[in-house]
């Protein structure tokens, strides 16, 4: 892989519908996501101006869930709702062990004294959550949660430069990309007849025969509102350490060592919504609680402060 200087257009329609010759959501996207796909080992590469890095996993596992993320009839792994024209579908992936390694590319531009930035887990697992319309397959929202178990990271204060350095190379790739989103966010959905076989999957997996409103409800209670990603670490041991160095004084070379901190964090948690307005309401996110209220509140009060000087002649 390699990162691009300027965003990519999107994919458009899914590939897997043009190939069978359909254009919606049908019988061949269904066959494809119900494989289950075993890969003992994968390497990707990533080649940028500022640093090449690698991430290697082994024993790799991607299969439908339901949506209590277990595995179940593959006729549960799927939500349609032929009111909306909308499909949920949930996926899981994990692995035993991942090894990420980054190092700066060999440029003139980059400090001469890098240190490659390594790191080892142990098994974690992804959770996808995808919403997508029925009439051309079209990804609406997505939820990705990046799951970690106990995780010991040492790293020292040029790997913590060098870690640095490769976040603000990426930065600016990134906020093109972002702004291309948001320029590109979804319309409001258009209503398209169900599948002939939609809502009879749909019956067939609880026994019953299921009225629009049932549909609507259990399709809420699992709908994505917006797209987002989240970072969990059950438990996270970070020691930082300052590299042995010597000073010169005269003809003498005093060899000093540095000190170490080492820090603990318990369910560490990260969510980010890039598509959230401000002023909007928060109660649909993963970690909504009374002490969000005072800043939604915050939050429309500035919004509407703005919007008012912008009215004004």
């Amino acid at each position: 892989m390699r990162t691009c200087e300027e965003p990519r257009p999107p994919n458009g329609q899914s590939p897997i519908a043009l190939a069978a010759g359909q254009s919606e959501y049908g019988f061949a996207e269904k066959v494809v996501e119900g494989m289950f796909i075993v890969v003992n080992s994968i390497t990707i590469k990533i080649h940028s101006k500022a640093f090449h890095a690698s991430f290697e996993l082994w024993q790799l596992q991607g299969y439908s869930v339901n949506p209590n993320w277990q595995q179940s009839d593959l006729r549960l792994t799927r939500i349609t709702d032929p009111q909306r024209g909308e499909v949920l579908t949930f996926k899981e992936l994990t692995w035993q062990t991942l090894r990420i390694e980054a190092d700066a590319t060999d440029n003139g531009d980059q400090d001469p004294v890098t240190t490659p930035l390594r790191l080892i887990t142990n098994q974690g697992r992804i959770q996808i959550s995808l919403k997508r319309r029925t009439k051309d397959c079209n990804v609406v929202a997505s939820k990705l949660m990046f799951l970690l178990d106990d995780l010991l990271w040492v790293l020292t204060d040029s790997q913590l430069k060098a870690m640095m350095k490769y976040a603000e190379s990426l930065s600016e790739a990134m906020e093109k990309s972002a702004q291309q989103r948001k320029t590109l966010a979804p319309e409001s959905v258009q209503i398209t007849p169900p599948a002939p076989s939609a809502q009879q999957s749909w019956s067939q997996s609880f026994g019953v025969s299921p009225s629009a409103s049932s549909i609507g409800q259990y399709f809420d209670k699992h709908d994505m509102k917006e797209s987002s990603y989240h970072l969990l670490i059950s438990r996270l041991d970070l020691h930082i350490c300052d590299d042995s160095h010597t000073r010169e004084s005269g003809n003498l070379k005093h060899g000093m060592l540095g000190g170490a901190i080492q820090l603990t964090f318990r369910r560490m948690a990260f969510d980010y919504y890039p598509f959230h307005r401000a002023g909007d309401a928060c109660k649909h996110w993963v970690r909504y609680s009374e002490a969000m209220e005072t800043r939604e509140q915050w939050a429309k009060k500035l919004v509407g402060e703005f919007q008012s000087k912008i009215e004004k002649p």
